[in-house]
């Protein structure tokens, strides 16, 4: 029974299916396991033996340094020089405790060997003062280091991620690789640290094995005998305790989670109304008591293992020690040499187990770096291209002909063929049941995406061959679910351009024109107040007024095209009926608003309504002209208009649900300049029509 125990503790632990108690199963259906970043190199460092990670330090090393050089040279060079100092003062200190223990054991008088042992004494002082000297200077260097290199890394990882496609951020593979490569700066600054003691580790086992070959030959494999146990302890150890967390770390999530939910916000009050406290409680113990049971299984095995690991270094140990007396009382080594060895190969026995250790984290650190290197080389081929065509500055109008797009991961097209024009002073809609192509449409007008077929003029330039950096400034966009920065309100709407230093009064007129002026009234700092609940002091904003922030945003920004998805969710009716007026508004002699909504009484005084299907354009015209043809916008439109109607059945064109509250029936909107440019003005307004479109 015995020897099975030690025949399992002397194997390399083995990946395991991860236990699942009765509350994880309950609550969760099984085990879980969440598809996270470091999930990648999942038990990496359980196919790590000391041979392998001796042989892998050069490399390691060589990478962290080429790292390192980029950030700080002189840091770098600092933490070099130091640490070859501290091996040097290593061997001269063993040196030094040679020649103490020579005038010590020396024959005649003992105050006249303790004269003798003195000078030698004085030189291993002088040495410990300047290992510490040198050590503090290392740590020093590397604690600068290490922030500049995250800060590098960091740094290389966000401006790549930012300047990727769009079309690469929703790419499942790509966005993997984005997960996986965020590790990858704080694993640079790690590697800092761990090459550093690793080097440190090296170079004292150089020293001490320098040493012991003087003083006689046969004492360096003896300090290997002794030193490789402890090594293969402190690698087994970490393995199992890398494989217990690897095995429960979604039991800990999961348990976390619970007492998470415990303390929500969002669920305090199901958790006192329907007793689900208690309950969760349950279950939160239940999880902990089974992650205790492991961690006490864990101990003993760790325990074991090191108590293994001594044992088999004892016996080395005592092999060395008995060919030290072998040696002595053959006369071939003084007593002084002799320990002076016991010394060395006590301090050499513990730089080895330090340095196995460190070189296992070297390893696992250097998966994540090279994940990180390996996105940042992927994000360069699909980056966005810097330069190409400029655009006009007071453009005339965006014209899409023939253009198709479909997902990779789609088997149709999302958009299909599509031809329209977006003149400028027009108020364009576009409308379709979900997944009609609609959202794609949008990202194919803000130049986020490129056709697979067709092309997209911003006048006579083609968006292919265009800068998309001066396509982005003229563009503006107002979705359902744009960004709530966790900000200031004053910097939640200068956002909107950010480049452009406001004018006096420029934010106030752009969040007066919202009615966001009155939101931020009410704040407590005004325009200054924090709006994230996150941190202290901070205001929480409702979904209708940080939709007004963002209509504000979009006022603010002055772009050329507005771009509006959905942008009236959360807000009332009395609110909806004014911000759509608000950004109907938006639209002047140069400038073009695209309106997409579901509400088909908001887009009634469009100068022109596109109807998708499918990815397709199968209808195009002015609200009464589609009302008119009977087609399938007046479908959409009548179903809508029969909820507002009190006998149940749509009203007939013209009549009370044609006519959107507080307006006039063919009135013009309020908020809309005159003498603006329609789409049915001059040759750009003619909207090219899809061959068999009506």
């Amino acid at each position: 029974m015995a020897f099975d125990g030690v025949r399992r503790l002397l194997r390399r632990p083995k990946p395991a299916d991860p236990a699942v108690s009765d509350s994880e199963r309950e609550l969760f259906g099984g085990p879980l396991r969440y598809d996270m970043g470091w999930s990648t190199h999942e038990y990496a460092i359980i196919e790590l033996t000391i041979g392998g990670a001796i042989r892998a330090l050069p490399q390691l090393v060589a990478g962290t340094v080429r790292l390192a050089w980029r950030t700080d040279r002189r840091a770098l060079v600092t933490v070099g020089v130091s640490e070859i100092g501290q091996g040097v003062t290593a061997a001269l200190g063993l040196l030094a405790v040679n020649a103490v223990l020579g005038a010590l054991l020396a024959g005649g008088d003992p105050a006249d060997r303790l004269r003798e042992a003195l000078p030698a004494l004085i030189a291993g002082a002088v040495v410990a003062v300047a290992a510490a000297l040198l050590a503090s200077l290392s740590t020093a260097a590397a604690g600068r280091l290490e922030p500049k290199v995250e800060r590098a890394a960091t740094e290389q990882y966000l401006e790549a991620a930012a300047r990727v496609e769009l079309e690469a951020v929703e790419d499942g593979e790509f966005r993997r690789l984005i997960d996986v490569a965020q590790f990858g700066a704080r694993s640079a600054r790690t590697m800092i640290g761990a090459c550093v003691a690793a080097i440190n580790g090296v170079l004292s086992l150089v020293a001490v094995g320098g040493v012991l070959a003087v003083l006689h030959p046969v004492l360096l494999p003896m300090l290997l005998l002794i030193a490789a146990p402890r090594g293969w302890g402190a690698m087994r150890v970490a393995q199992r305790r890398y494989v217990s967390v690897m095995n429960w770390v979604e039991h800990v999530r999961a348990g976390r989670l619970i007492g998470e939910l415990l303390t929500s916000r969002t669920a305090a009050q199901e958790v006192r109304v329907h007793g689900t406290g208690a309950f969760l409680l349950r279950h939160f113990r239940r999880m902990a008591e089974s992650a205790e049971t492991e961690q006490t299984r864990l101990a003993r095995d760790k325990a074991a293992t090191e108590l293994l690991a001594a044992a088999l270094s004892g016996l080395a140990a005592l092999g060395t020690y008995g060919a030290l007396a072998w040696l002595i009382l053959t006369g071939h080594m003084e007593m002084s040499v002799a320990g002076t060895a016991v010394v060395a190969v006590r301090t050499g026995s513990a730089a080895l187990g330090a340095l196995v250790m460190n070189i296992n984290q070297l390893h696992e650190e250097s998966l994540y770096v090279r994940d990180l290197e390996r996105f940042l080389e992927e994000a360069r081929r699909r980056a966005i291209p810097e330069g190409g065509l400029g655009i006009p500055d007071r453009p005339r109008a965006v014209v899409l002909e023939d253009v198709t797009f479909r997902y990779p991961d789609r088997p149709a097209p999302a958009v299909d063929g599509v031809s329209l024009a977006v003149p400028m002073g027009s108020v364009v809609a576009l409308v379709g049941e979900n997944g009609s192509g609609k959202s794609t449409l949008v990202k194919l007008l803000a130049g986020l995406n490129l056709p697979d077929s067709g092309r997209i003029r911003w006048d006579d330039i083609d968006l292919a061959e265009a800068d998309r950096d001066r396509v982005f400034e003229q563009v503006s966009l107002l979705t359902q679910d744009f960004e709530r920065w966790p900000f200031t309100a004053r910097t939640n709407i200068r956002i909107g351009q950010p480049g452009r230093e406001p004018g006096a009064g420029d934010l106030e007129t752009a969040a007066r024109y919202a009615g966001a002026d009155r939101v931020i009234a009410e704040l407590p700092r005004g325009m200054d107040t924090l709006l994230a609940r996150v941190f202290r002091g901070a205001s929480e904003l409702s979904g209708g007024q940080w939709q007004k922030i963002g209509l504000a945003r979009a006022r603010y920004r002055e772009a050329r095209v507005v771009i509006v998805d959905e942008p009236t969710s959360a807000l009332d009716p009395a609110a909806e009926i004014a911000a759509f007026d608000k950004i109907r508004g938006l639209a002047g002699p140069d400038r073009a608003v695209v309106l997409v909504t579901h509400r088909m009484a908001a887009v009634r005084h469009a100068d022109i309504i596109y109807v998708l299907h499918e990815g397709r354009l199968v209808e195009q015209g002015g609200h009464d002209e589609l009302l008119a043809r009977g087609g399938r916008y007046a479908t959409m439109y009548g179903l809508q208009a029969r909820q507002y109607s009190r006998s149940g059945q749509p009203d007939p064109p013209g009549g009370k649900a044609d006519e959107e509250p507080g307006g006039k029936p063919g009135g013009k909107p309020r908020g809309r300049p005159e003498g603006r440019r329609t789409a049915g003005n001059g040759a750009l307004g003619q909207v090219p029509r899809p061959s068999g479109s009506p």
